[in-house]
């Protein structure tokens, strides 16, 4: 086999030299011991390995079977793949969601943990959108087909899972590579040790040349070359477990070497919903009239600021009065009559040039002016809110070997400023167009220091050219967007920025199980082989050291299914 793909140096090649040398040596029964001893080593790798991936490819196996799909009445159960979108199918409690869809009918819980890696259920209702995946608890849900079985969420993962195999790190191409220079490179010291010794000391060559043959059956790169790809394929399994989508173990390896991490704040480290943060209300006004005054002019509006005021007015359980006559300027404001009053709202220049008086001279970022009857009435401040955990992420990324945090955005400098200096963000560049990003990025990766990662964490939406151009793109929040599918190295499932610390973690954890798998395999073959040499080992021996290693290391490997 190994001659066919043209690696004559494998380990059947030194099985079978040292079975056949032995054999030519009169030991008939080491001869027999080191075949069937090698074969049973080979055995217990087999079960080994295939235990490890069983357990490592169930961990990430969200593949639905069926789909109870609603035909005239009654249920049809068939394969995901043969509904069509817009099919209306039915999920009872227990089974797992076959398809992408919205809910038509009925409420539940859903367990999503093999999706995202959240331990927490998630409650939907009519109206909620659907992940294939997902296992329902609680109640039988109607759901309406969005996305073919191969576009699916489920689809997708797994696609990108299998994937991921073909890429492979830096330390997996090392061990491939060296594994090709250091078996022939043992085969010629054991020729050298098999008739070296006996030309120049004039020693009988039988004893040399068995101890060439110990030293060739110790010298198999068994361990090395199961169990480091093993390691990867092992925290790529965790990774997904957790939610944690990387494309392939190159990148758990580039990973464990980043030591910038480059954020965009919108979607990212903010929630990228505007709120209601503070109402400044002119004297002799109330709050609530402020807040009833915009939301009757903005009721109409599209403009996330007055989505924002809009969403603040219905918390407080009121109403927007009617309104008419409506003339909105599109960035700069909106005027509009109501049954008793004028009302005007939008910048300070916009009320400024419609004759407001009494304006104050300067305002909080994120401000919206308003007039009534052509007087000032107060202000509402507009703020994006900073995610939950964004200051504790940036913390612990500090703990985790990050010398440098970055924030790119198109946003105001001030709001950009506040948002950075609430989390501890160290560098900031702020009003930047798409384009602007990318430059700025280019310059960061040109300063970088030789041998480590930067990487980028965006929404995956508006930022797809520079998580295509960061060492690392990572795109966080979901299977959902096409454009982070495409252009990310790593999808966080959720979007909770404190996923990335475990991200990183994991990284190196992988690739420290990967080095103790290297150290330990070589640091014993060495000490077996410089034995060997020195004839203080027989073959037994060697072929226990060797199948010993290797189940050792493979052993090791599963720590990194630990997520």
């Amino acid at each position: 086999v190994n001659l066919r793909h043209g690696h004559l140096f494998g380990e059947h090649f030194l099985m079978s030299t040292a079975t056949l040398g032995a054999l030519a040596l009169g030991d008939y029964a080491e001869a027999a011991a080191v075949m069937l001893l090698y074969q049973l080593g080979e055995f217990l790798q087999d079960r080994a390995v295939q235990r490890a991936r069983r357990s490592i490819t169930a961990l990430m196996d969200i593949r639905p079977d069926t789909a109870r799909v609603l035909m005239d009445g009654r249920e049809e159960v068939v394969h995901p793949e043969a509904v069509a979108v817009g099919s209306m199918i039915r999920i009872y409690p227990g089974e797992r969601v076959p398809l992408d869809g919205t809910v038509t009918a009925g409420e539940s819980t859903l367990d999503t943990a093999a999706l995202t890696g959240e331990s927490l259920p998630r409650t939907v209702h009519t109206g909620d959108t659907l992940l294939s995946g997902c296992v329902n608890i609680t109640g039988a849900l109607t759901v309406r087909v969005t996305a073919a079985y191969a576009q699916s969420a489920a689809a997708r993962i797994l696609d990108l899972v299998e994937e991921a195999a073909d890429k492979k790190s830096r330390t997996e191409a090392f061990i491939t590579r060296f594994a090709r220079i250091y078996t022939p490179v043992v085969v010629c010291a054991a020729l050298g040790i098999a008739v070296l010794p006996p030309l120049i000391m004039g020693d009988a060559f039988a004893p040399w040349v068995y101890r060439a043959l110990t030293f060739l059956v110790i010298s198999c790169p068994c361990a090395l070359v199961i169990s480091v790809p093993l390691t990867f394929f092992a925290g790529l399994g965790a990774a997904s477990r957790a939610g944690l989508l990387v494309k392939g173990s190159s990148y758990l390896d580039a990973l464990a070497r980043t030591d910038t991490v480059v954020f965009d704040k919108t979607g990212t480290l903010t929630e990228g919903n505007l709120r209601v943060t503070r109402i400044l209300p002119a004297a002799g006004t109330a709050e609530k009239e402020v807040l009833a005054r915009a939301a009757a002019a903005e009721q109409h509006s599209s403009h996330p600021m007055a989505r924002a005021v809009m969403r603040a007015f219905a918390e407080c359980g009121g109403t927007p009065a009617a309104v008419h006559d409506i003339e909105e300027h599109a960035g700069r404001g909106i005027t509009a009559r109501s049954e008793d009053f004028i009302i005007s709202i939008g910048t300070r220049a916009y009320l400024s040039e419609s004759h407001v008086a009494d304006l104050p001279p300067a305002a909080p970022t994120g401000a919206i002016w308003l007039a009534v009857d052509g007087a000032y009435a107060g202000m509402i401040c507009v703020a994006d809110t900073v995610r939950a955990g964004a200051a504790d992420t940036v913390r612990a990324l500090r703990e985790h070997g990050v010398r440098e945090t970055v924030m790119l955005t198109g946003d105001a400098r001030p709001a950009a400023q506040s948002v950075a200096a609430s989390v501890g963000i160290d560098t900031v560049y702020a009003e930047l167009l798409p384009q602007d990003k990318a430059a700025h990025l280019e310059r960061l990766l040109a300063a970088e220091r030789a041998g480590r990662t930067l990487a980028y964490i965006g929404d995956g939406i508006n930022d797809a050219p520079v998580l295509a151009r960061a060492d690392i793109g990572i795109a966080m929040g979901g299977i959902g967007a096409d454009a982070a599918i495409e252009a990310a190295d790593v999808v966080l499932m959720t979007d909770e920025p404190r996923r990335l610390v475990s991200l990183l973690a994991l990284a190196r954890r992988t690739v420290r199980i990967a080095r103790e798998n290297i150290a330990l395999a070589i640091g014993i073959k060495a000490a077996v082989l410089l034995l060997g040499a020195l004839g203080w080992v027989n073959l037994w021996a060697a072929i226990f050291a060797d199948v010993g290693v290797t189940l050792l290391a493979v052993l090791n490997a599963m720590r990194a299914m630990r997520a």
